[in-house]
């Protein structure tokens, strides 16, 4: 299988923290970053949208993160990252498009201003609103999970997380 993305992608992290946490085994090609254009054609051709990871198994191509963890996590038939057991899947999975839709629209605007430095994100208040929505939004997880801190500490003991969930670049 190959990963198309950049490492500095958090949506290409979480895949390649997937395949760790599977022991499977990918070949990851820096597309977004130097000589390989998300803008390239061949590119645009696996994924119209220009946006990164897409991953290639053989002649069947996915693009979103979400979507390619759960593939891989039903291709090796791990159901203890994702059950078979309605219920428990729907669970899994409610908190998997949490992350995409509600997590993410909280936090993008301070990031791109704190983090990514850029020019078009920098209203005070917008950044304000954004980092009062990711603390309301945390609040939310630490209360489902409970305690974010601890789940943390949890997660910091398996290897894939190290190498690749963890803030920066394995």
């Amino acid at each position: 299988m190959k990963l198309l993305g950049r490492s500095a992608s958090i949506n290409v992290r979480k895949v390649l923290w997937t395949f760790a946490e599977l022991g499977l085994e990918c070949t990851h090609e820096e597309w977004g970053a130097g000589s390989l254009s998300l803008q390239d054609p061949a590119f645009r051709a696996l994924n119209p949208n220009g946006l990164v990871p897409v991953l290639q198994d053989g002649d069947f191509v996915l693009s979103e993160s979400n979507s390619i963890s759960r593939y891989l996590a039903l291709r090796g038939r791990r159901v203890d990252l994702l059950p078979e057991q309605p219920r428990a899947r729907a669970r899994v999975e409610q908190w998997m498009d949490w992350q995409a839709t509600e997590l993410n629209n909280a936090w993008r605007y301070v990031f791109m201003a704190r983090v990514r430095q850029s020019a078009a994100y920098q209203d005070p208040a917008a950044i304000e609103a954004s980092a009062r929505s990711w603390n309301r939004h945390m609040q939310i997880l630490d209360d489902a999970l409970p305690a974010v801190d601890a789940y943390y500490d949890r997660l910091n003991e398996r290897p894939g997380f190290r190498a690749f969930g963890r803030n920066g670049v394995p």
